[in-house]
């Protein structure tokens, strides 16, 4: 599902930049995907909590289906569709699969909890991360160099079969049923719940809006199509490997992370990683060279993984079971959207301020708000997740 998820989003990336030329409807991909996402996040959270998890991915995936079925139809004859209904068709699809992220995301959060024991919680989300890392990186490299080599059919056409087959893998994962409290308290009143935990708990809530907005200001890779077209000029193919790049070097972490979990002196270990990772975005947009510029998403890569993994393994820790659904419905909002979000803001911002000062401005951004986070966030900054297993 990843494979497929990331193959389709470089190859729209390309798509809508090929067809546009406008580094602003990138930044609208982004907002097309937050938009749904964020308006059912909370809503899938209640309902994960009282019904079948592995069901709810399951029928969810069948939506991810369905917009790929949507960009392979427009691409088929794209002269012809693009005439009569512009780019409406590819956002449409975009729509959706923000619609089915906003109810996979806090879905799979919510029955990892239910598949190993707590003491394997923070090793379990460094496979888990890893696993996701090495179809991240297989994904945008397969989509890049079949979209480049034999054209856009034949790659939404992988995406589809990939999505299809990862409905047949799911309905094979067995797991032990989640207890479900019998409640009387409505919808809304439950979301809110899910809500003011977080709130509540400064751990989760640091480690959800300092990744939050880490993504949304420091991140470049809504504007890779462009850096790969108009400055290192790398074509499709080399846009796919720019984008497997930061999974290369969250791979190369997860494999440090699995012997050498951080479970001392978290909190710290955190803000680091979230420093080093603006560091590397802002030297990214000063780079000329598509060597130099591989490295440094690599290393991005590298510091990001160390803060997935310790904000899942604090999601899994400090939430119990019967709120999995909608603590991780929240966090879907505060880092899934961020990821939409922060490509709209780096389109908005691209086009305003040019496309290098826009993503050096976003580096400088991370670092200012990892610093206020460590000031103003004690619980977080002590955070030791060997003190909670």
């Amino acid at each position: 599902m990843t494979m497929a998820a990331l193959m389709q989003s470089v190859i729209v990336g390309w798509q809508v930049y090929e067809l546009s030329h406008n580094v602003l409807w990138l930044g609208f991909i982004g907002l097309a995907e937050v938009i749904p996402q964020v308006g059912i996040s909370l809503f899938a959270g209640h309902y994960i909590d009282l019904y079948n998890r592995r069901k709810i991915v399951t029928y969810t995936t069948f939506l991810l289906i369905l917009g790929s079925i949507i960009l392979l139809i427009y691409s088929s004859d794209a002269a012809y569709f693009s005439s009569r209904f512009g780019i409406i068709p590819i956002f449409a699809s975009i729509f959706l699969t923000g619609f089915a992220r906003g109810i996979l995301g806090p879905a799979q959060v919510a029955l990892l909890g239910q598949l190993v024991p707590r003491n394997l919680y923070a090793n379990a989300a460094t496979w888990n991360s890893a696993n996701w890392q090495v179809a991240a990186v297989l994904g945008p490299a397969i989509g890049g160099l079949v979209y480049g080599f034999w054209g856009i059919v034949p790659a939404y056409s992988l995406v589809l079969g990939l999505y299809t087959l990862s409905v047949f893998i799911i309905m094979f994962i067995k797991s032990r049923r989640h207890e479900v409290i019998e409640t009387s308290e409505g919808v809304f009143t439950r979301i809110r719940s899910g809500i003011d935990f977080v709130f509540k708990t400064p751990e989760l809530l640091g480690a959800f809006t300092l990744d939050m907005f880490a993504v949304l200001f420091g991140g470049a890779v809504a504007m890779l199509p462009v850096f790969a077209s108009d400055i290192l000029h790398i074509g499709p193919q080399g846009l796919g490997l720019l984008r497997a790049c930061p999974a290369i070097g969250a791979i190369l972490m997860a494999f440090i992370l699995m012997f050498r979990p951080p479970e001392r002196e978290t909190g710290k270990i955190l803000f680091v990683s979230v420093i080093g990772f603006g560091l590397c975005m802002i030297s990214f947009a000063l780079s000329k060279s598509f060597i130099l510029s591989g490295l440094l998403l690599i290393l991005s890569g590298a510091f990001d993984n160390v803060s997935v993994v310790i904000r899942a393994t604090v999601l899994q820790l400090f939430t119990p079971d019967d709120m999995r659904g909608r603590v991780a419905s929240v966090n879907g909002i505060f880092i899934g959207s961020s990821n939409e979000l922060g490509a709209f803001e780096s389109g908005v911002a691209a086009k305003l301020m040019g496309l290098v000062p826009s993503v050096v401005f976003g580096g400088i951004m991370t670092l200012a708000v990892v610093f206020t986070t460590i000031k103003i966030n004690k619980p977080l900054r002590r955070l030791s997740l060997r003190a909670r297993m």
